[in-house]
């Protein structure tokens, strides 16, 4: 059985929902990036949303674990403006050459998820395995265990298919 981290970004706790989710149907190892700055309320809204279009890396807590140790990272950000979030983008930056594979999942209110993606495989030079994008409402909905449920056929298939060693 391969070695698998979810590594995520959560300003409102929808991220981390589905993270949590994920870990629980996995049984893998979950890691929180945390950011330095607070970013509760408008303000925090603001200066993210601000960040995350001029591309800025936030200034995080060091990680505790180490990804390379990993044989998949799944990155789950919020899009903000379009992008991921300014946390995933140090992250990522912090740790790209440490990945073997990864996937991705991200939540947004309207879209974002194609660039956010594009922008995780860009920063890393690797191909995303899989993808999971959720709207705000699917994440508070009644739909999300088959969202998640179809994220994890697609690893088991990609696994099957390909002779990728993920789960």
């Amino acid at each position: 059985m391969s070695k698998i981290l979810i590594v995520y970004y959560s300003r409102t706790g929808v991220t981390k929902k589905v993270a949590e989710l994920l870990r629980e149907k996995m049984d893998c190892d979950i890691e929180e990036i945390i950011s330095v700055k607070d970013r509760s309320g408008i303000m925090g809204y603001m200066f993210s949303g601000k960040e995350a279009t001029m591309k800025t890396p936030a200034e995080i807590k060091p990680a505790v674990k180490n990804p390379a140790d990993y044989d998949l990272v799944i990155l789950g950000t919020p899009v903000w403006a379009w992008n991921i979030s300014s946390p995933m983008r140090a992250y990522l930056l912090q740790n790209k050459e440490k990945f073997k594979k990864i996937a991705g999942f991200c939540t947004m209110g309207g879209d974002g998820d194609k660039q956010s993606f594009s922008e995780i495989t860009n920063i890393c030079g690797k191909e995303l395995v899989a993808k999971l994008a959720l709207k705000t409402k699917e994440v508070q909905g009644e739909d999300l265990d088959s969202k998640i449920e179809s994220f994890l056929i697609e690893l088991i298939n990609l696994n099957k298919t390909h002779g990728h060693n993920i789960i």
